[in-house]
């Protein structure tokens, strides 16, 4: 089996499978993180060459189930394993993290994507928090009025970045206190986040609410997946069936 990963609980599934006689696990990491964490089964770094390519592998390896478990809001990788596990005629299982819903107290703006969210900071200069990643924040160069502070795992492009823009690396997971000092230190007024769902990045959600600072939540991708024990109860299903038929 091959997991489509980059997430925690695509490590957390790849750990939890690594140990069993009855599968043989590859974890897949696309390569943007320069020291990703590791888990205990095989691991594969860099692309496939899009939905062909990974179909072609699937075949070579003889893999019997494709679970992707990346990132909500990766939509191309996502749109390959559909496309690849048809062709090579492999059982897609996709998990997914329950999305995030607002609470009392949450002051959220819901978007539809990175341009939406950077019009939805207004016209008038504030201070704020991308905490996005790297790919998209040149979106926000469309609102260069604004003081933004970006933090992601691995530099952005400064290409990419607003004009002025503070820059932070950091590796989650992120606990709601420390967010809330980040906020404070650097008197942020308004957060950008996407709605990823899990707790890692959650931190900052809950630090928002607590300083009555508003959230313009950029919707998730539409999907639906299964809960990691779900897939690991459909994992079980599919190496019964092929212990069945000797495979």
């Amino acid at each position: 089996m091959l997991i489509l990963g980059g997430t925690a609980e695509a490590r957390a599934l790849a750990d939890r499978l690594a140990g069993r006689p009855d599968l043989r696990v590859t974890l897949s990491l696309a390569g943007r993180t320069r020291d990703p964490a590791r888990p205990a089964c095989a691991v594969r770094i860099g692309g496939f060459g899009g939905a062909d390519g990974l179909a072609a592998w699937l075949a070579a390896e003889g893999v019997g189930a494709l679970v992707d478990a990346t990132h909500p809001f990766a939509r191309t990788i996502t749109a390959n394993a559909r496309a690849a596990a048809g062709a090579a005629g492999v059982r897609l299982i996709a998990v997914a993290r329950p999305h995030w819903t607002p609470l009392p107290g949450d002051r959220w703006t819901a978007v539809p994507d990175m341009l939406a969210a950077a019009r939805a900071l207004g016209d008038t200069p504030r201070r704020v928090f991308l905490a996005i990643g790297r790919q998209e924040v040149a979106a926000f160069r469309a609102a260069p009025q604004h003081r933004y502070l970006v933090r992601s795992v691995e530099p952005a492009d400064p290409a990419d970045l607003p004009p002025g823009a503070d820059t932070l690396l950091a590796r989650g997971p992120f606990a709601a206190p420390d967010e809330r000092a980040l906020l404070e230190r650097h008197r942020i007024e308004v957060v950008v986040g996407k709605n990823s769902g899990g707790d890692a990045s959650y931190g900052k959600i809950a630090a928002a609410r607590g300083l009555g600072l508003p959230v313009v939540m950029v919707d998730r991708p539409p999907g639906e997946g299964l809960t990691p024990d779900a897939a690991i109860a459909e994992l079980d299903h599919l190496a019964g069936l092929a212990a069945k038929r000797g495979v």
